[in-house]
């Protein structure tokens, strides 16, 4: 961003609370008192072991789930103000959840990429520009589009699936796990359709994922949550840099800073912000230049 420019904030949650069962033996408290924003334009990588509240998070940001108490800004909006119509809110943050190809129904490839234009009630002409571009976005071959979705393979039904949310052109675009389940090649068609997708289209975009290899190679900055809270909020290479505390609380880090980390231990200090195979070689190179 330019010296002078002024941040724009796509997203704020203020002490964002929310409680599974009320009133019951089994009430728990999923999301605790989150405080955090996200600047407009932004790539934001979610991660956090299984019931750290990054699910439940994330569904707050298009109404699917109301806070028990705290706040949830959307561009400037608090989206359960009386004022605020919660359906316009679900139209501008898409929110794709994991196997979205389940959610494919239409006959055609090309009906199930339109169902969401036509359901906000565009014109036919408009339509069709939306669903050109958004196959276009996604890697979504012309020869595919008066095909059934279900003859198609795994990775290309999650793809035809993301244009069908990205159709709707939202603001934010919000992916859980949008690669769960596909093989390599169509897990890196996928993730990378995405980063291509955002750098194109400065959509704000939330990626929450298991992968810490995932998340490095495409986010910007990343939310590590932990019991509920935000433990870590920094940019990618900030967060990485604190492996040690990263794997205190039961996480993972990429295997490349696992490496950096056994290199320091046998007194080949390559830096403590190694998280990518590029990076690492970098590193390397620059010390065997040095001892020769």
């Amino acid at each position: 961003m330019c010296k002078g420019a002024v941040e724009i904030t796509a997203i704020e949650t203020k002490k964002l609370t929310y409680r599974y069962g009320i009133g019951t033996p089994f009430e728990i408290k999923a999301v605790d008192n989150v405080s955090l924003s996200v600047e407009k334009g932004d790539f934001i990588g979610i991660i956090g072991h299984t019931g750290s509240g990054k699910s439940t998070l994330i569904q707050h940001l298009n109404g699917l789930l109301k806070p028990t108490d705290g706040e949830v800004i959307i561009n400037e909006r608090n989206i359960w103000s009386k004022d605020v119509d919660i359906r316009s809110i679900r139209f501008e943050v898409g929110l794709v959840f994991q196997y979205s190809e389940h959610q494919l129904f239409e006959e055609t490839v090309a009906k199930d990429i339109a169902f969401g234009p036509r359901n906000i009630g565009l014109p036919e002409d408009e339509i069709n520009a939306r669903v050109k571009r958004a196959a276009e976005a996604m890697g979504v071959h012309d020869s595919w589009l008066e095909r059934s979705p279900f003859d198609l393979s795994g990775g290309q039904k999650r793809r035809v699936a993301l244009a069908g949310v990205i159709a709707m052109e939202p603001r934010i675009l919000v992916l859980d796990e949008p690669a769960a389940g596909l093989d390599p090649y169509g897990r890196d068609k996928v993730l990378s359709k995405i980063k291509e997708y955002h750098e194109n289209s400065g959509t704000t975009i939330l990626l929450v994922s298991h992968s810490m290899e995932d998340i490095v190679r495409y986010a910007d900055k990343v939310i590590v949550m932990n019991k509920g809270g935000v433990f870590l909020y920094e940019k990618t290479d900030k967060v990485f840099s604190r492996a040690d505390e990263i794997t205190e609380i039961g996480l993972d880090v990429p295997q490349i800073t696992r490496l950096a980390r056994l290199l320091k231990a046998r007194g080949i200090d390559i830096g403590d912000d190694i998280y990518t195979v590029e990076r690492a070689k970098e590193r390397i190179l620059e010390a065997l230049k040095r001892t020769t």
